[in-house]
């Protein structure tokens, strides 16, 4: 039943129709006609999870568990080894009770053998299942993720979410990597950011509104029940981001995610708080209508065109972008200011 719902996924993100919006396009940068900067010379190297990547992208969980999965999950972790980004698996649950299910797993660190690699469980994972994820792929860290509307939309999925935050200390407390605790597509709201972060997480990955939309997905899977109208639920990405920053927590790494497809929205997200950007659906959508060759043109172009950006605001690094000036408009402002 698992391995066909991980299919089945793939197959509807893929069909999905509505559109939605991270709200990128009401934050305004200033273009700088002096930026006093050699193009040759900006460095778009980062720190991720203690160590140098040479661009603040991670290729986001998406599968795993079947053979389909792991011709994915190899093509993905060839991307991230080309360009050295980290990469994050999809829920590894199914390879935890399925042996034969592991393959599809494991096959990204074979392929990425010394790379970032991130596994990833739900939030009632005990502490002894998170340490058998991150040994089955020697993973540096592994994600956490929430998904509590994705649950509630299948007709399987979980009814009792009482007790995942006291099982997120548990397994921060006795992991020895670094954990992520990430959305599905609905976005971390900074009531709940700073709620993880008292119990120990200094890693997020907001995964807002505006990308997947798993209301949607799941809905297509049972199209007897019609959900359609809360397909417009979530936290915008970047009022996710916004948010998550002004909390000004000490060593929080903000990740930035759900909706991100081009360089102007990956640093228009670096530029207003996230320490690194991370993308799933148009990762898989490049390399399922194109091929590999397709997707690492992608990304090759996208790392070209945010250093454009990057010359054209007058930061020579993404240190740099992280000080840099911008402004809101429209229902990103109005927001902004009802939630003062």
């Amino acid at each position: 039943m698992r391995k066909y719902r991980k299919r089945e996924h793939i197959e509807n993100y893929l069909r999905s129709t509505y559109v939605s919006d991270p709200l990128f396009d009401e934050i305004f940068l200033y273009h700088n006609s002096l930026p006093e900067i050699d193009f040759s010379e900006i460095n778009t190297g980062a720190d991720f999870l203690g160590k140098h990547i040479n661009f603040p992208l991670m290729i986001n969980a998406m599968t795993g568990g079947s053979d389909f999965a792991e011709e994915i999950n190899m093509h993905l972790a060839e991307v991230a080894k080309e360009f050295n980004i980290p990469m994050a698996v999809g829920s590894q649950t199914i390879a935890l009770e399925e042996e034969d299910s592991a393959q599809s797993f494991k096959i990204v660190r074979e392929v990425c053998e010394d790379g970032i690699i991130l596994g990833n469980l739900n939030g009632m994972a005990t502490l002894e299942d998170a340490k058998r994820a991150v040994d089955m792929i020697s993973a540096d860290g592994l994600q956490i993720h929430l998904n509590p509307a994705q649950e509630l939309a299948m007709t399987e999925g979980d009814r009792n979410f009482r007790n995942i935050l006291t099982n997120i200390e548990n397994i921060v407390k006795g992991l020895e990597v670094p954990v992520v605790v990430k959305e599905v597509g609905f976005g971390l709201s900074a009531d709940v950011i700073k709620r993880l972060y008292d119990v120990g997480v200094r890693n997020v990955d907001l995964s807002g509104f505006g990308g997947t939309n798993f209301f949607e997905i799941e809905n297509l899977r049972t199209p007897d029940s019609d959900l359609s109208e809360l397909y417009s639920w979530g936290i915008p990405t970047a009022l996710a981001i916004i948010e998550g920053k002004k909390l000004d927590l000490k060593d929080l790494n903000i990740i930035g995610s759900g909706g991100v497809k081009n360089s102007l929205q990956l640093v228009k997200s670096l530029v207003i708080g996230a320490d690194t950007v991370a993308i799933s659906g148009e990762i898989l959508s490049y390399l399922v209508h194109g091929g590999i060759e397709y997707t690492l043109k992608y990304i090759a172009n996208l790392i070209y065109k945010a250093k454009i950006i990057m010359l054209l605001l007058g930061a020579k690094d993404i240190k740099s972008l992280h000080s840099t000036k911008y402004k809101v408009s429209g229902k990103l402002k109005d927001l902004l200011e009802d939630l003062k």
